[in-house]
């Protein structure tokens, strides 16, 4: 960490000076179309050695500056939605210069043209304090005095300030602030961490007497597991909202039963002691959803709806995406169709509907993408149901697949908007998939409410690797709905228990009446997806502290002690993929309990990863939970692990360990 800090500031005493000094130069011109228009919200980058220098989209009119640039060697490269690439090599950059390179599009062959070198600028610049956003434009810059400057840029703060600068939309250096006079740098970004995470209460324990029936829908969204690892890998703790212990739970494989009737959902459940508190007990209820192998798959229909916004252009948001649906379309069939759709100033097809055997094709489209623009997330959703619909599949899987850091500000953009819309296409048979990328600017509180709407799945990826693991590895579940719409209700025998607590599921917590109300919209389970669900249970007869007292009915319970072996009673219920009308299971859960020790592996490491989860939140309930005993019980459940998903939580528990060593 110190090391690359230092490299850091090595680095920046080496490049900040001479921008500064005004030993830099620039590009600028105008972009048209084929017919001679401007060609609006362009992505022009320009690149050295294959890395990108500078970038910016062209204005209303079709100009644009890419500055500032040190002396050098550059590729120009234009992209535009409809127009094929532009490139343009070996333009030299020279010391408080202007270089004008303008360019004409064409739909199928670009034709760059001369290169002039026509001015010397080197511009005041204003800029706001660290904490906002301020990005000086053309106009103030035109109105700005030119002149010779050799004033010195001052830097401060560290990695994981939450601030980061941008010069024409590339990153330059993180800190937590920046002070400049009479500088060189005329387009600076200082934007702070504006993150987005929907406020979370952690439940209570319920009294059997006043709240007998506990009911939820079922989550398989895994995104809150891979965002908080990426903080902890940065050496930071996550926020609270963003920690949601069912997400964690559910990221990792358990070996549960498969299904051996019609129903496609399995149950398995398991009452062990509780490890944070001696005196309550533990409830493990399993869910496995059946296997379908690829080949077996009913055909999709699936749109790729792409952000390619100015927000998206680092390192980890769209080269990631376009790594992530890369080894997606791998996986695909002659009789699946592929479409592409994008976003940013405005929506547009880049690729119409195309057989998934044609991977070429699939994949230069790809690789075409830049980012460049801001962001019309409405536009670009409403054109994607569009074509989906227009390619409807009958008893097939039609489906949106949105990869984004959710950070919707143009068009329509107001959460009720887009959850309506979204909501009306499912019922229509088209269903949403969110995968959120990125940082900084990352919108999880709208990506996960979109998924929930679209009846599908939200998913975090942070590297290469969590996108072969979502895509590749859990692409029947990640892809294919086999039960919509899955509510679980629990009731415990009040002469065993007298309270609970649900471990997670805050935001799928439900009233009782919805869990037969089949308008009651609920979560989905794809193809080979497990659930998994944790309540800490006080038994009946011991003194607690935890339920508060309520007076004892008179007429309810008149027939409890008819069941002396059952421990609870649990109901599912779900729809076909295509159907509207619930279908009903029931489970009994009989008084075995089993110490934690001589429990299934599945049911040890599940619980170690609550306990994490509860020193992540500083949960009120946590006992004497300790990072201590989540690495010890996580060991001694690991398994086979034979992806070495269990391996990395280990690891990630110790660097969390060591990051709030450091803070104490």
């Amino acid at each position: 960490m110190k090391r690359n800090i230092k490299l850091l500031i090595l680095m920046m005493g080496i490049t900040i000076p001479l921008m500064v000094n005004g030993q830099t130069g620039e590009i600028s011109g105008k972009v048209v179309d084929n017919n001679g228009e401007p060609a609006i919200s362009a992505t022009v980058q320009a690149l050295e050695g294959g890395i990108v220098k500078g970038g910016t989209v062209t204005d209303y009119d079709g100009n644009y500056v890419l500055k500032p640039l040190l002396p050098g060697k550059y590729t120009v490269k234009v992209y535009y939605i409809g127009f094929k690439t532009t490139v343009t090599e070996n333009i030299i950059v020279s010391s408080n210069k202007l270089t004008t390179l303008n360019i004409k599009l064409k739909p199928n062959s670009g034709e760059l043209k001369e290169v002039v070198v026509t001015s010397y600028k080197v511009p005041l610049i204003d800029i706001d304090q660290p904490g906002g956003r301020r990005v000086i434009t053309g106009e103030e810059i035109d109105k700005m005095p030119t002149r010779n400057t050799s004033s010195v840029a001052s830097v401060g703060g560290a990695r994981g300030s939450g601030t980061l600068y941008y010069v024409d939309g590339v990153q330059v250096v993180g800190g937590r602030g920046i002070n400049m006079s009479q500088g060189v740098i005329d387009q600076v970004a200082v934007e702070s961490n504006t993150e987005s995470y929907k406020k979370r209460h952690e439940n209570d324990f319920k009294s059997i007497i006043s709240s007998p029936l506990s009911t939820l829908s079922i989550d398989v969204d895994r995104a809150s597991y891979s965002n908080i690892r990426r903080y902890i890998e940065n050496e930071t703790m996550p926020p609270v909202d963003a920690v949601r212990i069912e997400e964690m739970v559910n990221y990792f494989d358990y070996q549960y039963p498969q299904p051996k009737d019609k129903d496609p959902i399995a149950i398995t459940t398991e009452l062990t002691d509780c490890p944070w508190n001696k005196k309550h007990k533990l409830l493990h209820i399993g869910m496995q959803a059946k296997n379908i192998e690829t080949e077996n798959l009913p055909p999709s229909n699936l749109v790729f709806l792409i952000d390619v916004s100015g927000s998206m252009s680092d390192y980890n948001k769209l080269p990631l995406v376009k790594k992530s649906l890369t080894l997606l379309t791998k996986q695909l069939r002659a009789v699946d169709k592929i479409s592409i759709v994008v976003y940013a100033g405005s929506a547009g097809i880049v690729l119409p509907p195309t057989p998934g055997d044609r991977k070429t094709t699939i994949l230069n489209a790809l690789e075409e993408l830049e980012a460049g623009g801001s962001t019309a997330g409405g536009e670009g959703i409403e054109l994607a149901y569009k074509i989906a619909e227009e390619n409807f599949i009958k008893k097939g899987n039609n489906r949106i697949v949105l990869a984004t850091d959710g950070d919707f500000n143009v068009g329509i953009s107001g959460d009720n908007e887009l959850e309506d819309l979204i909501a009306r296409e499912r019922t229509k048979g088209i269903f949403l998939t969110c995968l959120g990328f990125g940082m900084g600017n990352y919108k999880d509180s709208k990506l996960e409410v979109l998924a929930d709407k679209g009846n599908g799945n939200y998913a975090y990826i942070d590297n290469e690797k969590e996108a072969r693991k979502t895509l590749v590895k859990e692409f029947s579940g990640t892809i294919f709905t086999v039960a919509k719409d899955v509510k679980a209700q629990i009731e415990f025998n009040p002469t065993k228990v007298q309270g609970y607590r649900l471990l997670g599921y805050e935001n799928r917590v439900l009233n009782t009446e919805d869990f037969k109300d089949d308008k009651k919209d609920a979560g989905e389970m794809g193809a080979g997806h497990t659930v998994t669900i944790l309540y800490e249970v006080i038994p009946a007869k011991i003194k607690s502290k935890d339920t508060r007292i309520v007076n004892d009915l008179k007429y309810q319970h008149t027939n409890m002690l008819s069941y002396p072996e059952e421990f609870a009673t649990i109901k599912f219920r779900y729809k076909d993929p295509d159907k509207n009308k619930s279908k009903e299971m029931t489970h009994v859960i009989y008084n075995v309990e089993k110490t934690l020790e001589s429990a299934q592996e599945n049911v040890r490491f599940a619980t170690s990863v609550v306990m994490f989860g509860m020193l992540l939140t500083d949960s009120k309930h946590k006992g004497n939970t300790n990072y201590k005993k989540v690495l010890a019980l996580a060991e001694s459940a690991k398994g086979e692990d034979k992806e070495g998903y269990r391996s990395d939580f280990l690891d990630l528990v110790e660097t969390a360990r060591t990051i709030k060593k450091s803070k104490n």
